[in-house]
């Protein structure tokens, strides 16, 4: 027996729109692309639709799947190294002083990294009469430059890794990145043993650019102080700091993935919120690469 028409259920028919629903989606069509979805974003955000905190986040999801691992990597002359080959008592103090939780133990050499030692693993070494370091070693994980930092993520989670060793395209120690610097990028600053918070460390060289050379750069960092480690002459008579100065030349608050070129010195924006930017990629250029 044939079932009545009202009683056939279509999975397949999409739920019906009202006369304004249809006039709306025409006069403003759905975005069809990142930027228009960023840009609908931030409208929401005007119209207090959505908070700040809520926008850095989404922006920080994006902005993921555009990074690698060089991007955001403990470059190698910042990593804090244990050498197995030498005395527990030599490298102890600086266990101790770093508070790190993880440490590379290298055999010797910087390059020559043979595992991860967990600063709570040594807590044996004061109650066992004999302690081979070599026994407690986890296994390291290596990663290219060229990785995405939302594969790493997911490379991260699956295999419950908490950090990874960098390596360049020759297999050299190119730095080392953990999961709370890529979790950074998308819920902000975290506060651990990895910031820095002292002066001189505002600015930190990571690798050697196409030009000049690339720096990690704090937003709060003194223009005069970015002057002279830089050897440029930047100049903004209204602001102090060199993300102050990168606000004024936009006309805007500095949005992640945002790149441009002051004078001789191109900028990307690495991660900033609603309200300000805070830290940045930066590259010195000759004078002929001016844009």
């Amino acid at each position: 027996m044939p079932e009545h028409p009202s009683s056939v259920k279509s999975f397949d028919a999409k739920p019906h729109r009202s006369l304004f629903e249809r006039l709306t989606a025409l006069i403003s069509p759905e975005p069809e692309n990142r930027a228009e979805l960023l840009d609908v974003l931030q409208d929401a955000h005007e119209r207090n639709l959505i908070d700040a905190d809520a926008l850095s986040m989404i922006e920080g999801v994006f902005q993921v799947s555009d990074l690698s691992a060089r991007d955001i990597m403990i470059p190698r002359s910042q990593m804090d190294m244990i050498d197995v080959t030498k005395p527990i008592e030599d490298w102890m103090p600086e266990v101790l002083s770093t508070a790190h939780s993880r440490f590379p133990a290298v055999d010797g050499e910087r390059d020559k990294v043979i595992g991860i030692l967990l600063a709570k693993d040594l807590l044996r070494y004061y109650a066992e009469d004999s302690f081979d370091v070599r026994d407690m070693l986890r296994p390291a994980v290596f990663i290219p430059e060229s990785k995405r930092l939302n594969v790493l993520l997911r490379d991260f989670r699956a295999n419950r890794n908490h950090m990874a060793i960098v390596v360049d395209e020759y297999g050299g120690v190119a730095g080392l990145i953990t999961i709370e610097d890529v979790l950074e990028q998308i819920v902000g600053d975290i506060e651990d043993e990895y910031d820095f918070d002292e002066e001189e460390d505002n600015i930190l060289a990571i690798r050697d650019g196409d030009h000049g050379g690339r720096w990690r750069v704090k937003a709060l960092t003194e223009i005069e102080q970015f002057n002279e480690t830089l050897e440029t002459a930047l100049v903004d008579e209204d602001v102090d700091t060199i993300g102050g100065l990168v606000a004024n030349h936009l006309g805007r608050v500095p949005r992640k993935g945002d790149e441009f070129t002051i004078d001789n010195v191109r900028f990307e924006v690495l991660r900033a919120d609603a309200r300000q930017v805070h830290v940045l990629l930066v590259e010195k250029l000759p004078q002929s690469a001016q844009e």
